[in-house]
């Protein structure tokens, strides 16, 4: 069994101090990453990978995740490249389909059906471990020579086949999960689920008995590989309380109606009452789907931080 590991999203950056003792109180906390999530009017994923490193001592740093509609394959393999020399060698790679179409109309991208932005996720990620094997520019030599250039390539050799960093990725749809769990070294299992028949990027909390689904469906793809996989989580709210049950109500009548009190209380993707009580759930539900890699949102990154050292 995988040892714990805890990550949380940053989501803003208010001043470059504030955010770097952000990242200073989540590594006192015990937090392993500080992820970045990859959304127009967010902060820019790789220099804010890079500047919590800076931060930092040991903090490793990621995306959750990349929108893959977003990146040339070419242009990402150089930030992925550069960040991970920068920070030496602590990035760790996070790659999505991307889901918010508004986001793609802003930017001029053709929105796409689920289908085809996951298969082309999966190109870019095929293209990525070609990318860092390098040699892809020999052809170009004398350019290079010239303006005395090196080709750049990752410091860590841990994923894409032992030639760039770690590959996490993340999602809930079957064509995601088929090449997370050929291609991934961390499988991410997403809390947030798009809402049939509602417009993209409309979600709701996922229940445990979809989280057994899914968690099953990706080891059942990964074969032989499913027990070298570290398994991650998302998840989409924490509370501390003393009245886990009350809680429960309160989020059901304010956020969640599409869930039963019984369902919020067993979801993996919501964590409530004492942090002794949290920190048996996190156990607990390392047990039953094998969720080591537990990340939070940016909001309940101080919520959570006490708990980690109970775990």
């Amino acid at each position: 069994m995988r040892d714990f590991r805890f990550g949380f999203n940053v989501f803003d950056i208010a001043s470059r101090e504030d955010f770097a003792e952000r990242c200073r109180r989540g590594e006192r906390y015990g937090y392993d990453v500080a992820l970045v999530p990859d959304h127009l009017g967010a902060p820019a994923p790789f220099p804010t990978m890079v500047a919590a490193a800076d931060a930092t001592e040991r903090l490793r740093v990621g995306a959750l995740v990349l929108n893959a509609g977003f990146w040339n394959a070419h242009l990402l393999a150089r930030e992925v490249a550069t960040a991970d020399r920068l920070t030496g060698g602590r990035v760790e790679l996070g790659l999505g389909a991307g889901h918010m179409k508004w986001e793609f109309d802003a930017a001029g991208i053709p929105w796409e059906p689920f289908g085809a932005r996951a298969e082309r996720m999966t190109a870019l990620i095929e293209d990525l471990g070609r990318l860092f094997g390098g040699g892809d520019y020999a052809r170009h030599r004398p350019v290079a020579e010239f303006f005395g250039l090196a080709e750049l390539a990752p410091v860590q050799r841990a994923g894409f086949g032992g030639s760039g960093p770690p590959l996490l990725v993340g999602g809930t749809g079957d064509t995601v999960l088929r090449a997370a769990a050929r291609h991934a070294d961390i499988v991410g299992i997403a809390g947030a689920y798009q809402m049939r028949g509602e417009p993209p990027g409309t979600f709701r909390f996922g229940t445990a008995e979809e989280a057994d689904e899914r968690v099953r469906f990706a080891r059942e793809h990964a074969g032989d590989r499913a027990s070298r996989i570290e398994w991650n989580v998302l998840v989409q709210h924490v509370q501390v309380t003393r009245d886990r049950r009350a809680e429960a109500e309160r989020m059901r009548a304010e956020r969640v109606p599409y869930m039963t009190v019984e369902q919020i209380l067993d979801t993996p993707f919501v964590l409530l009452g004492t942090e002794a009580q949290i920190a048996e759930q996190i156990r607990e539900r390392r047990e039953r789907y094998g969720f080591s890699y537990i990340t939070v949102h940016s909001p309940f990154m101080d919520v959570l931080g006490p708990v980690i050292e109970r775990v």
